[in-house]
């Protein structure tokens, strides 16, 4: 799990979380921001929603999708907190990891800490066959790549 013992990635640093108060609440489960700058689009998406005051303070949602909306960013979980959420509630944001080499590498700059195994071959090799075109030299699957 990002953050924990075995990834070592810290949460705290500057520019994976952010702690800001909630502007609209839906159904306990959809929060939109007017503004989320500083943060790419589907950042937070598979990240972490904790709420820091308020009724439900204390409670974790994991977060589904992370998107635009008309409204500005819409911050979507995956099942609605167990107790109310209102406007002004301090809420902590944390990025989300989706478990591929090339996002720990390249978002959170942690692949030496992957507990993953990026280099095993996928189910569909089972469906693979050599050919008489292309290279079948049985390379590196990035070979080529810059």
């Amino acid at each position: 799990m990002l953050g924990d013992a075995q990834c070592r990635f810290d949460l705290a640093t500057p520019g994976y979380a952010s702690e800001r108060p909630a502007e609209q609440v839906e159904g306990g489960r959809l929060f939109r921001f007017a503004d989320l700058s500083g943060f790419d689009l589907r950042w937070f998406e598979r990240g972490r929603l904790e709420v820091l005051s308020g009724a439900a303070q204390g409670l974790v949602g994991l977060i589904k999708n992370d998107r635009l909306s008309d409204d500005g960013r819409e911050i979507e979980l995956w099942e609605a907190l167990r107790a109310p959420i209102v406007a002004g509630d301090m809420l902590r944001l944390e990025a989300g990891c989706d478990k591929r080499a090339e996002t720990c590498k390249l978002k959170f700059h942690n692949f030496l800490n992957l507990q993953g195994f990026p280099h095993i071959p996928g189910e569909d090799w089972l469906l693979s066959y050599p050919t008489r075109a292309g290279v079948n030299d049985g390379g590196s699957l990035d070979a080529g790549a810059d």
